[in-house]
């Protein structure tokens, strides 16, 4: 948001911040957050990149198309895990997914 835009707002009585001061998480939390959300990214772009329908990948992982699209989409309900084993399903390497956590941090 540019500055303007900002004094604009606050000169109206509006509160400008971030969404991790709205919710109140801790810089870990934060992190983490988007560490799933880059994961997720990674899973749809690796599928995508390697031609695998979601119900393909699904196949793979041992679940449903509908948890894939959760995946991707970064549903909070997601583990680590989960996201990890469908990455390494769409055929992402170790490095892939570590350089994809990396630039988020």
């Amino acid at each position: 948001m540019d500055k303007k835009r900002k004094k604009q707002l606050e000169a109206a009585g509006w509160r400008v911040g971030s969404a991790e001061e709205f919710l109140e998480m801790t810089k870990e939390e934060t992190a983490i957050v988007e560490m799933k959300i880059a994961l997720a990214g990674k899973v749809k772009a690796l599928r995508q990149k390697h031609h695998l329908s979601q119900i393909a990948l699904a196949e793979r992982i041992g679940s449903s198309q509908s948890r894939v699209a959760k995946i991707e989409a970064g549903d909070p309900s997601v583990s680590f895990d989960l996201l990890i084993r469908a990455a390494l399903a769409a055929g992402g390497s170790k490095e892939e997914l570590a350089k994809a956590i990396v630039t988020t941090v």
